[in-house]
């Protein structure tokens, strides 16, 4: 979830896109919900399973009209869209159903949750409640979707969960068992790719942002606290509360400043505005700030909070891709902006990093991780995370990062902090608040779908870091000073 403010954080924000599905193989499609494929065998696990009637639609060709669009109508790339529109269960064969049933039943039946199927029984060694409403179209989905189908169906309330971060949890952890391996070595074969409109060109980059950061400020005021910051905080101690958010996000980002060692004179560049609370502080403390954005609704609710502060004069917001960024500058920071560069560009937004900074000048930033052999599993596939919160991102691993900073830049990584309990902290007080104000988010017109996605998302990214699945760290670069 790239810390963000409010609404349109631009390509260069900060919010915890936490790609679970980005690193499960799923039976399917999308490549890391935390969902339920394991083992194909064993198709009469469960009643109906082996019953082709278990469910009347399980064969049935479902008549929607866009039963078979790939993609739901999530925000509009060009603008803000309050109501969502979830695909029709897909038509499916009874044979491809009852066999996604089985793998499905199998890979549940062996982990510590209990999977509730409506009219036929339960599977799972016991624990937190998977509760499936409608089992013909949860399997359908899965089927022909995966791990997207597996997030999807909860959109569209065929299962449910008492406690979903508990089952999220549990499927994350066991995300490696959870799709057989003779499955996962034909990934190639099954795996959705990513829509080539969603690659993070110049030119797709500003309606992949708007897709997410431009759904309202209201919206994300609504769940965020008074800083607008759309990242981890750093907390001194668990469990985390409401009252010391604003407190943590503040400790998060002087850490942040003061690797890059922002002081007063600095020449700070900032990749990725937010709401403006990183450029704030910043200038506070005497530096002079460019930021950039691709937001204009960002930029300019960041320049109103940066002239209420009284501190124009030390802080330029500019509408600009960090591709395109010229001058030098002592620092760069940038919060939770690398997973929406895409893996392509990774080279190109370290090497920004490295160009804009002087002899002996100081990177610091802030990102998500995921291992690295399930982003390597999952770099091509199309996710959950990526049809509907954030399309083209993709999280990197620490070895990746590493690589990308030694093959293609003059910098030298010479510190890392991870702190991923911390962002599950952070996404739980997000989810909750989100969850007391959906009154007030139905007010703002976004219907009941979107309000089980956005639940599902936050969800869906705490679990990742509960888990262990999904880290955040932040990093420090440094460019050597040869005058030395």
């Amino acid at each position: 979830m790239r810390a963000a403010e409010p609404r349109s954080a631009a390509e260069q924000g900060d919010a915890p896109t936490g790609d679970l599905d980005a690193e499960h193989p799923s039976a399917d499609a999308d490549a890391g919900r935390p969902s339920a494929d394991a083992d194909a065998g064993r198709p009469s696990a469960d009643a109906d399973a082996e019953h082709p009637s278990a469910d009347a639609d399980a064969e049935h060709p479902s008549a929607d009209a866009d039963a078979g669009h790939s993609s739901a109508t999530p925000a509009d790339p060009d603008a803000a869209s309050t109501r969502l529109h979830v695909p029709a269960p897909p038509a499916a064969t009874w044979p491809r159903t009852a066999l996604t049933r089985a793998v499905v039943r199998r890979a549940l039946r062996e982990l510590p949750l209990q999977a509730r199927f409506a009219g036929t029984g339960s599977v799972g060694k016991g624990g937190p409640l998977l509760d499936v409403h409608d089992p013909g179209a949860f399997h359908r989905r899965i089927g022909s979707q995966g791990l997207i189908g597996f997030g999807e169906s909860y959109m569209a309330g065929e299962w449910d969960a008492p406690d979903p971060v508990g089952v999220l949890t549990v499927l994350a952890a066991h995300a490696a068992e959870l799709v057989p391996a003779p499955l996962q070595r034909l990934r190639g074969l099954w795996a959705l790719r990513q829509p080539p409109s969603r690659r993070n060109t110049p030119d797709h980059a500003r309606n992949n942002i708007s897709h997410h950061y431009d759904l309202s400020n209201e919206l994300f005021a609504l769940f965020l606290d008074d800083t607008l910051t759309y990242s981890s905080a750093l907390f001194r101690g668990f469990p985390a509360h409401w009252d010391l958010l604003a407190a943590a996000q503040h400790r998060k980002i002087d850490r942040l400043l003061d690797l890059a060692e922002v002081g007063h004179g600095t020449r700070l560049l900032e990749i990725g505005t937010g709401w403006g609370e990183l450029a704030i502080r910043a200038a506070a403390r005497g530096a002079h700030v460019t930021s950039l954005t691709l937001s204009r609704e960002q930029r300019d609710l960041a320049r109103e909070r940066v002239r209420e502060a009284g501190l124009s004069e030390r802080v330029a917001i500019e509408l600009c891709d960090y591709r395109e960024a010229r001058g030098t500058y002592d620092a760069v920071v940038s919060v939770e902006m690398l997973e929406a560069v895409g893996e392509e560009f990774w080279p190109v937004y370290f090497r920004t990093l490295d160009e804009r900074l002087v002899p002996g000048g100081r990177a610091a930033f802030q990102v998500i991780t995921m291992p690295h052999e399930r982003m390597l599993a999952s770099r091509n596939t199309h996710t959950w995370i990526q049809k509907y919160i954030f399309p083209g991102g993709l999280l990197p691993s620490v070895k990746a990062i590493e690589r990308t900073v030694r093959d293609h830049t003059r910098l030298a990584v010479t510190r890392r902090e991870g702190f991923g309990a911390h962002y599950a902290e952070t996404l739980r007080l997000w989810r909750e608040r989100f969850t007391q104000r959906a009154d007030q988010v139905a007010g703002l017109g976004f219907d009941e779908t979107f309000r089980r996605m956005w639940t599902f998302y936050l969800a869906y990214s705490e679990a990742g870091f509960r888990s262990g699945y999904l880290d955040v760290q932040q990093y420090l670069c440094t460019k050597e000073d040869l005058a030395r």
